[in-house]
């Protein structure tokens, strides 16, 4: 047995996230923290609400509340979310936690005992309209690089370059609006990051199971050489910057960056994990305490590649203790609503919460990762989330578990017959299911979605290419024996449809399972070479059929979303 941790990119605390963003990190981990248990292994997945940094004070101000309990409000309203998804985490945790702050105050001290930090006067864009300092991403401008004119502060989103908010053109504030906007001195903490730039290269360069996506954003920031950040903010909610335990002089109304301390709540939420369950975080975290055999994977839009690859191994090998490190890092590219994003001003596009009042979660855990991001950005549209409900999920899997359980229900009074000699067509699907089973576990094995669903899918087709050859409805009529084959190798199927369906279909899977009174021992992730792969049933043991699994999407249901939602051609 292995050991598995898996963390997903923290879901920000201002709103409910929309399917792009659950397809791009919490779905996939998600069916891999599933696949992982179903093999046997310990796994550990860990997520948590990022919950500091302006976005967070400017949401609760136009809800009227204090932020402390906008965060409170939203995190549960989060954390439902998920549980509507069926998310499987172990923890979903704050990074407002007191154990986050602790964390992210030690990681500072032990940096500026490295010489990592250095305090800093710097020029920072003041809105006299807002009366404050703007954070990066609230300083909206003219990029100097490509000349777009809607960049932010920190980035480019048209041509990826990083930039600092006093070298935009046309500046303005993304709060107000307001041009009337100058630059003003402020001190600041900068974590000297081309201190550790070999470092990080060469730790990147031993990274050989990164996909293309992850190690190309890394190189990217690489070449262009790494620049000294600052991690820290002119704000009041977020984590205090402490100096010794006390407040740092002169950075008393001052607060840690988000993109410095959000990905410390990975181990801070592990913390909270082990407070809450008496579980051992170190023997996750820490390799001088049992860390060192663990895989650590992470899951992340390619949005956030670049501080997991670089900003964040800075602040964990910078330290100088012996934290672990990602082994794996997964990052897709972006899900988008008919070619453009997902905006809720606009009314274009399906955000979690209404997706669930719509459907039930499997039906979009199952297109999202059908159709995952994995090579470029995937379009989502209502029409292929029709198409591939009604073809995947009602006609071929919903439909083989339907007739198999239906027949043998009303012809072999609801009893688990028993098998007769095989034929050709058992000796077929057998090796067929064989086959596609090694082929399906090594693309779960390596994180290729797409690949898993598709291979899933060709095993349930193969089920129901057998049923057509085997046709038990025909052979009852002449041939008891041969029918009674049949309907147990349909019903077998069945149960292996069901298991390897687990990871994307956890909810309806158990109901075929338990319908077909599979014990929990059997439901483990299968073995291609098991000798008893089709053979989960008990002679004589009774079975029911499930209830339909998955109905079909109607035409007038996509025109009525689209119209709600927006949809279709421009």
């Amino acid at each position: 047995m292995a050991r598995f941790l898996l963390t997903s990119a923290l879901p920000y605390i201002n709103g409910i996230k929309h399917l792009g963003n659950l397809a791009g990190s919490m779905l996939p981990a998600d069916i891999h923290a599933r696949f992982r248990r179903m093999q046997g292994h310990e796994v550990l997945y860990i997520c948590a609400t990022d919950e500091h940094g302006t976005p967070a004070e400017l949401a609760a101000a136009e809800a009227g509340m204090e932020v402390s309990a906008y965060c409170d409000q939203q995190h549960g309203v989060q954390k439902r979310a998920g549980e509507g998804f069926a998310l499987s985490f172990d923890w979903f945790g704050r990074s407002s936690s007191a154990r986050n702050r602790s964390l992210t105050q030690h990681f500072a001290e032990r940096l500026e005992a490295a010489g990592l930090l250095e305090e800093r006067t710097s020029r920072q864009v003041y809105s006299n309209a807002d009366g404050r300092f703007l954070p990066d991403r609230y300083v909206e401008g003219t990029c100097p690089v490509c000349g777009f004119e809607r960049a932010r502060g920190d980035q480019c989103d048209n041509c990826g370059s990083l930039l600092d908010p006093v070298d935009l053109k046309n500046p303005r504030s993304k709060i107000s609006g307001s041009t009337d906007v100058e630059i003003r001195d402020t001190v600041h903490l900068f974590l000297r990051q081309p201190l550790m730039q070999e470092r990080i290269r060469a730790w990147v360069d031993a990274a050989t199971e990164w996909p293309a996506l992850a190690r190309s954003i890394a190189y990217k920031w690489l070449d262009e050489g790494l620049q000294d950040r600052a991690i820290t903010r002119d704000l009041a909610w977020g984590v205090p910057v402490t100096k010794g335990g006390a407040p740092r002089p002169g950075f008393e109304n001052k607060v840690f960056y988000v993109w410095f301390d959000a990905p410390i709540e990975y181990i801070g939420a592990t913390q909270e994990w082990a407070d809450a369950t008496g579980g051992d975080w170190a023997r996750w975290w820490r390799t001088d305490q049992g860390a060192g055999d663990v895989t650590y994977v992470q899951f992340m839009g390619k949005d956030n590649v670049a501080f997991h690859t670089v900003s964040f191994p800075v602040t964990i090998l910078g330290s100088g203790e012996p934290w672990k490190l990602v082994d794996r890092l997964k990052a897709f590219n972006w899900v988008t609503w008919y070619g453009g994003k997902f905006s809720t001003s606009e009314k274009r596009g399906i955000f979690m919460d209404q997706a669930l009042d719509l459907l039930p979660g499997e039906y979009w855990r199952w297109y999202l990762m059908a159709n995952a991001p994995e090579s470029a950005d995937t379009a989502f549209t209502l029409e292929g989330f029709q198409a591939a409900v009604n073809a995947d999920l009602a006609n071929v899997y919903g439909n083989f578990v339907n007739r198999i359980t239906r027949f043998g229900q009303g012809r072999m009074e609801g009893r688990v017959p028993v098998r007769g000699p095989a034929g050709d067509a058992e000796t077929e699907v057998l090796a067929r299911m064989r086959a596609g089973l090694a082929d399906l576990t090594r693309h779960h094995e390596q994180m290729e979605f797409r690949k898993a669903a598709a291979e899933t899918r060709a095993l349930w087709a193969a089920g129901n290419e057998y049923l057509q050859k085997a046709a038990p409805w025909t052979a009852i009529k002449t041939d008891a024996a041969a029918a009674a084959t049949g309907v147990r190798t349909g019903l077998e199927l069945a149960a292996l449809f069901a298991i390897i369906a687990a990871p994307f279909l956890p909810e309806s899977s158990a109901r075929v399972l338990d319908a077909l009174g599979v014990a929990q021992g059997r439901r483990g992730w299968p073995s291609p070479d098991d000798p008893a792969l089709l053979d989960r049933l008990v002679d004589g043991a009774p079975f029911s059929a499930p209830d339909v699994l998955f109905a079909r999407i109607e035409d007038s249901q996509v025109a009525e979303w689209a119209q709600r939602f927006g949809g279709g051609p421009d």
